[in-house]
């Protein structure tokens, strides 16, 4: 994460807007997490939430 974050403050030239970048790029690894859990999960977590709109 350091190395990215080095690397994008050496390609724009200043740190102005670093803080918006380092959100930015938590944001996404973020996402990346919650797209491969979802993958991984989806058939498991539709099961369940179809057994308990079943028992409602």
């Amino acid at each position: 994460m350091a190395l990215v974050s080095s690397f994008l403050a050496r390609l724009f030239g200043s740190e102005e807007g670093q803080g918006l970048a380092e959100y930015a790029l938590i944001l996404a690894l973020i996402a990346i997490v919650a797209i491969l859990a979802l993958i991984f999960l989806g058939t498991q977590i539709s099961s369940i939430l179809s057994t308990v709109g079943e028992s409602v």
